[in-house]
């Protein structure tokens, strides 16, 4: 089956200026992806005749479907309209359809119709209306041999709306489209080249249909597995039965599928084994907290925590011995077993976890540098510890830090060991 392709254009000197971020484009891939439709590039450009003209006119050359939003307001400078009229060599009409909506709109709203508002409903005379029933700024639809250009507003709600109602509908009508199929597969644990000479026999048996993409990011590293065909069953089948040949190769390292985060994995396994988990942490400063927090429910397993960032404090409420602390310092394993341990104690739950460590960029020493973090599990059963070595970043570290301790969770939790 054919592929469709499609590049979406977005346009506004706001764009490019960094005064408004552009979640049209990556909304509108989302849908089309959807849809079954690639999108092959995107793109910005500034409130530019020339260069509104060139970037219609290079879309044109890779793909069938050029989607573009923006410049269409009232003012001087949108240019859009008269852009559209020039590349397709029409003249601009008002649209009685159009404008009639847009009395309509202004009349429901209690306000006056301005000229500058009817304005609105000028329309290439080349295009097809497609209505805009959140605002005053009507889509545009243009067939050019088997070529298709929508323009639509910038307006993130009144697009999106756009989209949804009309434009994917008459995309679909118009072209055949193959179906997409995506697996996201999230592991932990493992850099990414580490990965890759991991699952390398796996990745050079996949068939030519199935295409592998590696998206590292802080702490994980995700796998996504995309099928393309004609029925959405049998793609997901398949991309099943590579995932289950994956796992023997990965599978201590895969958490989670999806959309599921490593913070909502854990909280999945506790409530499930009717654990209860308590958190001292140091250098991660409550972040580890607020992940743990961030899932829905998380209070039948998350008790509360404790952030004995001084010595003092660590001494005092938490209760580590100052003798841990004069010996071996805040950041040593014998203190980040004392935290899990006494947390764990002090709020009388199953876990208890901790993190000490130099997030940076100062308080380093010869033999602990910045990025130097000490974790720590504790349950009746056992304390596993952790020593890691990250970054110079403190951001970075903070947040690779309250991964580790994640995944420590799941690998140290009964079920696990």
């Amino acid at each position: 089956m054919k592929k469709i392709y499609a590049e979406i254009l977005a346009i506004g000197d706001e764009l490019l200026y960094g005064q408004t971020l552009d979640t049209n484009s990556h909304w509108i891939s989302g849908e089309l992806d959807k849809a079954g439709i690639k999108v092959i590039r995107r793109t910005t450009v500034g409130d530019i005749e020339q260069e509104i003209l060139t970037a219609f006119a290079e879309a044109e050359t890779r793909a069938d479907i050029i989607l573009i939003t923006g410049g269409l307001g009232p003012t001087s400078d949108d240019l859009t309209k008269p852009c559209l009229c020039k590349y397709f060599n029409c003249g601009l009409e008002i649209n009685q359809e159009a404008l009639t909506e847009i009395t309509e709109f202004f009349k429901s709203r209690g306000r006056e119709l301005t000229e500058l508002n009817r304005q609105q409903a000028a329309l290439p005379t080349a295009c097809e209306k497609i209505t805009n029933t959140l605002g005053t700024a009507p889509g545009m639809w243009f067939n050019k041999r088997d070529k298709v250009f929508m323009s639509m507003p910038g307006v993130p709600h009144e697009m999106k709306k756009m989209m949804t109602d009309s434009v994917i509908p008459k995309l679909l009508e118009k072209f055949k489209t193959p179906i997409i199929q995506h697996q996201i597969i999230k592991t932990v644990g493992i850099g990414e080249s580490f990965l890759a000479d991991k699952i390398s026999s796996w990745e050079k048996a996949l068939p030519g249909h199935l295409k592998l993409a590696y998206l590292p990011s802080l702490g994980e590293v995700k796998l996504r597995l995309t099928g393309m065909g004609s029925s959405q069953e049998e793609i997901k089948h398949e991309i099943a039965e590579w995932i289950e040949k994956l796992k023997p190769l990965a599978g201590e390292y895969i958490y989670g599928y999806g959309e599921e985060s490593l913070e909502s994995v854990i909280g999945n396994l506790l409530r499930e084994q009717k654990l209860t988990i308590a958190v001292a942490e140091s250098c991660t400063g409550g972040y580890l907290s607020h992940l743990i927090t961030s899932v829905p429910g998380s209070s039948d397993y998350f008790l509360g925590s404790m952030i004995p960032y001084a010595y003092e404090i660590k001494m005092r409420q938490l209760g580590v011995k100052p003798e841990t602390l004069e010996k071996y310092g805040a950041v040593s394993e014998p203190t980040i077993i004392e935290m899990a341990n006494i947390v764990r104690a002090k709020f009388n739950t199953n876990i208890g976890v901790a993190t000490s460590g130099i997030a940076g960029p100062g308080g380093a020493t010869p033999e602990k540098p910045v990025g130097t973090v000490w974790i720590a599990y504790s349950d009746k059963h056992q304390t596993v510890t952790r020593k890691l070595q990250l970054s110079k970043d403190r951001m970075i570290n903070i947040r690779m830090a309250s991964m580790a301790v994640l995944n420590l969770i799941r690998l140290s939790l009964p079920s696990k060991s």
